[in-house]
């Protein structure tokens, strides 16, 4: 039996006539920028995640750096991230002239709130708090310690679609919440797209301008702003996906509870969840020593995996030149070496799952 780490064709094929007919509706409508769906869809995702406004943006990524700009933080400031996040997340704020202070994680891979405070500095301008693998983060302790030193916080909630601590959605909790619809997402589209959420009618404004060119009014531009717009087609397409989200979510939170019950090998360190702060599950990420060795098991056995993330931010060769030299930060740094994500995907069977949890539980360390 052969398991891919991932399927896309899974989830389509289950709503396929819905997405064919509204790409058909995109397509035959002649307006293809900043129209109906694109509209229809920030309406429907602010309310889904129950902020004000929703900006719908080309990508993940400009959602994180457009924030970072619009917030006023660039060269001489510092923003609090945790030191294990993709290397995306660090972009946003580098590519606006800032400097990252990288926290270590907690033991839920998210950013440890006792350890923020010691990172803070004069020229400490925000938290980045990344939502890892579909976990929340403890989001609460964190905007009391925002507020308490006057910082803004921005969540970047690429992998939370749908997770929330006690009740409260990831995005919904700092200044601006951004969020990448990549295909492989819990809430993916069929292509590039990305989203900002935000409580404030400033922003929300202020990006709803920046996106387009800098112009609020064609041809007559305000600012100096960038081409990042959520494409019709995509939008149109992650409007059929959003009213099935929590369903695909809930199929994925039971698939994980099937591998927390069925995964039985000393040698494979489980993933917990922090009390009330739950999880969508975006990748089901399992510790083991040897990573190599039981990656070349798995895929002897037809069993596909993904490593996320082999190299941690500060050791990146783009990230040279901050200084930080291998063993700073020895969390992030196990966890790169550690980690790796088995096979989860919407519509994963329970034939395909349990042969999964049969190879590993047999697994015994040797080689191949």
């Amino acid at each position: 039996m052969d398991i891919n780490a991932n399927r896309l064709d899974r989830p389509f094929e289950l709503h396929q006539s819905e997405y064919e007919e509204a790409a058909l509706r995109v397509l035959r409508s002649g307006w293809y920028i900043l129209g109906s769906e694109v509209s229809g869809f920030e309406e429907e995702f602010a309310s889904y995640t129950s902020t004000d406004y929703c900006v719908g943006l080309a990508n993940g990524l400009d959602a994180l750096w457009i924030a970072f700009r619009l917030l006023g933080i660039g060269q001489g400031d510092e923003v609090i991230i945790q030191s294990n996040a993709y290397i995306a997340c660090v972009m946003g704020i580098t590519m606006n002239g800032a400097t990252p202070v990288f926290v270590e994680p907690d033991d839920y891979y998210n950013l440890d709130p006792l350890k923020i405070e010691n990172a803070i500095t004069a020229k400490t301008k925000a938290i980045l708090v990344v939502h890892l693998y579909g976990q929340a983060s403890c989001m609460e302790a964190i905007m009391k310690i925002a507020k308490k030193h006057d910082l803004r916080v921005v969540e970047d909630c690429a992998q939370s679609h749908g997770a929330n601590q006690n009740g409260k959605m990831t995005g919904s909790f700092g200044d601006i919440g951004c969020f990448s619809f990549y295909p492989s997402k819990n809430l993916g589209a069929f292509g590039d797209a990305g989203a900002i959420t935000t409580n404030s009618p400033e922003l929300n404004e202020k990006f709803r301008i920046f996106r387009n060119y800098g112009s609020e009014r064609r041809y007559y531009n305000q600012i100096v702003g960038t081409n990042s717009r959520l494409d019709e087609l995509q939008a149109a397409m992650l409007r059929v996906r959003l009213r099935y989200l929590d369903a695909m979510n809930s199929e994925r939170v039971n698939l994980c509870g099937r591998y927390i019950v069925g995964i039985k090998n000393p040698l494979i360190k489980l993933p917990g969840i922090r009390d009330g702060c739950d999880t969508v599950w975006h990748q089901f990420v399992v510790q083991i020593d040897n990573r190599e060795r039981f990656i070349e098991y798995l895929k002897a056995k037809g069993i596909g995996t993904i490593i996320h993330y082999p190299i941690p931010p500060h050791l990146s060769e783009a990230y040279y030149y901050l200084g930080l030299k291998k063993g700073t930060f020895p969390i992030a740094e196990r966890f790169a070496d550690t980690v790796l994500s088995l096979p989860l995907y919407n519509g994963m069977t329970e034939d395909e799952q349990d042969y999964v949890i049969e190879v590993i539980n047999a697994y015994e360390g040797v080689s191949v």
